[in-house]
């Protein structure tokens, strides 16, 4: 053992060292958001909660062409389809497995009628088994419930493109 490191040990350089570096932050302002109260700056470009959409007449945009579910690398989008009485394909059965998930935003992306978004919503949970699954009803209301903001994000993607 070297006089140096006999010493390091012994007078607790190390020790001191980081005691005076505690010391140097500690009175420093802190950066801590009160997080339920205030809330840190988001992008318009992140993506949250997935959304199926309307048309302004209430019909929805999905036309059942399997894109996103073919684009989605993780397999979480299932879709079922059926010829509508007027002729038109829609979607019987809608299905996103949040827990499979990466919110890529592939599905948006190859989207031909915008009827898949993601949204800006990031505060949502699941309390029971199954609840993690977003059916085709539960993404209709999202997406009645946010169109407005939905609106607002679209026109505020198409600026900085």
């Amino acid at each position: 053992m070297s006089r140096a490191s006999f010493f390091k040990t012994f007078l607790l350089t190390e020790l001191l060292q980081g005691m005076a570096l505690t010391f140097r932050t500690l009175f420093r302002p802190k950066v801590t958001l009160n997080y339920p109260e205030e809330k840190a700056p988001q992008s318009v470009r992140f993506r949250g909660l997935h959304a199926l959409r309307r048309y302004p007449n209430g019909e929805e945009r999905c036309i059942a062409c399997k894109l996103c579910e073919a684009t989605c690398p993780a397999l979480a989008i299932t879709i079922e389809s059926d010829v509508a009485d007027d002729g038109t394909r829609r979607t019987t059965r809608y299905d996103i497995d949040l827990f499979k998930c990466i919110y890529c935003g592939f599905c948006e992306e190859a989207c031909p009628v915008d009827a898949i978004v993601e949204t800006r919503i990031h505060e949502y949970h699941m309390e029971h088994r199954g609840e993690n699954i977003m059916t085709k009803d539960k993404l209709l209301a999202v997406g009645d419930r946010y169109e407005a903001m939905i609106n607002a994000d679209k026109s505020a993607d198409a600026r900085y493109r």
